[in-house]
């Protein structure tokens, strides 16, 4: 990328369209049409998604919930300035009491979210990321509404509606999955270095015991995986760039501080 072109434009393509594909080419829309009142994931995978949400979305924050649903999982006690959802069933988003207002879009079909430039501190997106058939621009769109700063939450697990998931998603393992959303990020002039996180556990006792029982607990749950950015204050252009790595992040002289 070059000065000449502005941060948050997409810089390049993550998928083929091959990659893009579903096994289920049907509406979407008609697919989500009939509200679905259950949660996806278990109990464990949502505690975590909350407590991440706790700790990385500030107080009072405004955030944007994309590919919401009826419930939300954010923090209960945990005040913010607005909270504005996105998911593609009115009747469900209508149920989700944490929402101030919604609107409702098949981003396969048009990537687009309702909101002005530097509209939200944080915006979130629960086990959906895998239906994205055209994430670059969703990203970029994402770039768009977020402040300076601002951080944006993407969790998922190994749960799916397998055949509305596109073919690149299929074909991965969980780690390949956590690269290929770093990608998603990357792909985006602006975010910085995508960070993933598969463990929120706080470790104080280190015993043999401890570390076993932590073990059991999450091969018991659904695996649990985030991959989190923020809008930079200052877009990073490739011509500043020492180095390219191999997902297209850009490494600086500072950023070897911190490598190797």
């Amino acid at each position: 990328m070059t000065r000449a072109e502005a941060a948050g434009s997409v810089r390049r393509e993550v998928l083929k369209k091959s990659d893009r594909a579903k096994l289920d080419p049907s509406s979407d829309a008609a697919f989500y049409a009939q509200p679905r009142f259950v949660t996806h994931v278990d109990d464990d995978f949502i505690s975590k998604v909350t407590e991440l949400y706790r700790r990385r979305v500030p107080r009072g924050a405004a955030v944007l919930d994309l590919c919401s649903s009826w419930v939300s999982h954010l923090p209960r006690e945990v005040e913010y300035e607005k909270v504005w959802g996105h998911g593609m069933n009115a009747t469900e988003l209508g149920r989700n009491e944490r929402l101030d207002g919604f609107f409702v879009r098949d981003f396969n079909e048009t990537p687009k979210i309702d909101a002005k430039d530097c509209s939200f501190d944080a915006v979130t997106m629960c086990v959906s990321v895998q239906y994205l058939q055209r994430p670059e621009e969703v990203f970029a769109e994402i770039f768009r509404v977020l402040k300076p700063g601002g951080v944006c939450i993407i969790t998922f697990s190994n749960r799916l509606f397998y055949s509305k998931a596109v073919q690149a998603w299929r074909d991965a393992s969980g780690y390949s999955r956590t690269q290929l959303v770093k990608q998603y990020f990357s792909s985006v002039a602006g975010f910085t270095a995508p960070e993933v996180i598969t463990d929120l556990d706080d470790i104080v006792d280190d015993s043999l015991f401890s570390k076993f029982r932590r073990f059991f607990q999450r091969s018991q749950s659904d695996p649990f995986y985030a991959v989190v950015a923020y809008r930079n204050f200052k877009p990073v252009y490739e011509d500043d760039c020492v180095r390219m790595t191999d997902e297209g992040e850009c490494l600086t002289d500072k950023s070897f501080d911190s490598i190797d």
